[in-house]
């Protein structure tokens, strides 16, 4: 039930998205469109090349940051973990500014280099990242959720010292770019970002699902975890590296959206309950709710200007985070 709901207001979602803008189009228009009798240059233009990709790089987007959430909550042992407050955003993102830097315009063509350039960048920015805080968060022969948390934080902080650096070096043009980039935007979304993204959703996140009754068993203690013959820290690294891999694509066409990965676990327990292999799929489905929700709200409510979907994101979630850290503390 939970997932019908959640996919008949994806698509009431997308049927508002596609009809409404700066060019209202009719849902017939749309449809005849969609199933080519009779197109129109006009509507192909608005819904194919500019509409269409950007609602489906939201639910891409949306499901991918649930997902990794849910895994790094998991995986930390802590329900206010987030690919954002680990530093993961940050080294993709940081990556990415050097990307704009140095070589925007250089890597030309359709063919795979310039398809798979960013989405690569911001993987090796979130796989450095990731290597600092696992370095930093080992401690006798284990990884300590606490530190993890601490040094996520630091590093993340660092990594965006750099990236606002880069950015204030580059000229007016790139600059305004980058900081709408960072601050989480997909009105760019084209159908090359969408290829660029979608390898990397459906080789890691089927990992993920496979893997979710180990999911389960980090609700226990670690010597309890390793008394039942599962290879924590081998199974951690794991899980932890297909979430790096999906957070970094992610970053690569959206930008820095925070706060999904922190919202989604939260509300699919509140619905399904704490099994990870009901958990996974639902928070792919309330992430791509959120992501295509808020992107609709800062386009309409703020037109003829948009408003980028990382700050209305932002706006519902820095509120949901201080509930959260009230209740955690009421509980303790």
């Amino acid at each position: 039930m939970v997932l019908v709901v959640g996919i008949a207001i994806i698509f009431f979602t997308m049927y508002l998205s596609l009809t409404n803008g700066a060019f209202d189009i009719k849902v017939m228009d749309v449809i005849r469109t969609l199933l080519r009798i009779d197109p129109q240059p006009d509507q192909d233009l608005v819904i194919l090349e500019f509409r269409l990709p950007r609602i489906v790089i939201a639910l891409l987007v949306g499901m991918g940051l649930g997902i990794a959430g849910a895994v790094i909550q998991s995986i930390t042992r802590n329900g206010l973990a987030d690919p954002g407050i680990l530093g993961i955003n940050s080294g993709a993102s940081a990556a990415m500014v050097i990307f704009l830097f140095f070589f925007q315009g250089q890597i030309k063509g359709d063919g795979l280099a310039s398809i798979f350039a960013m989405p690569l960048f911001g993987l090796m920015g979130g796989l450095l990242a990731a290597m600092l805080i696992y370095l930093f968060s080992w401690k006798d022969g284990r990884l300590e959720s606490q530190r993890l948390l601490l040094t996520g934080i630091a590093i993340g902080a660092g990594l965006g010292a750099v990236s606002l650096y880069l950015t204030l070096k580059m000229n007016s043009s790139d600059f305004e770019m980058a900081v709408v980039w960072n601050s989480g935007s997909i009105y760019n979304a084209n159908w090359k970002y969408i290829l660029s993204i979608v390898p990397w959703l459906v080789f890691l996140i089927p990992v993920i699902v496979r893997k979710s009754y180990i999911l389960d068993l980090f609700h226990l203690d670690e010597d309890s975890v390793i008394s039942v013959g599962v290879a924590s820290e081998k199974e951690k690294a794991v899980l932890l590296l297909c979430s790096i891999g999906i957070v970094s694509a992610c970053v690569s066409v959206s930008g820095g959206i925070g706060f999904i990965g922190l919202m989604a676990p939260h509300i699919a327990k509140r619905l399904v309950g704490n099994a990870h292999r009901r958990i996974i799929p639902v928070c792919g489905i309330v992430g791509a709710v959120l992501v295509l929700v808020s992107d609709f709200i800062g386009k309409m409510v703020f037109a003829p200007a948009e408003l980028p979907v990382g700050i209305v994101i932002a706006i519902i979630g820095v509120p949901y985070f201080i509930f959260l850290l009230y209740r955690k503390k009421g509980r303790n």
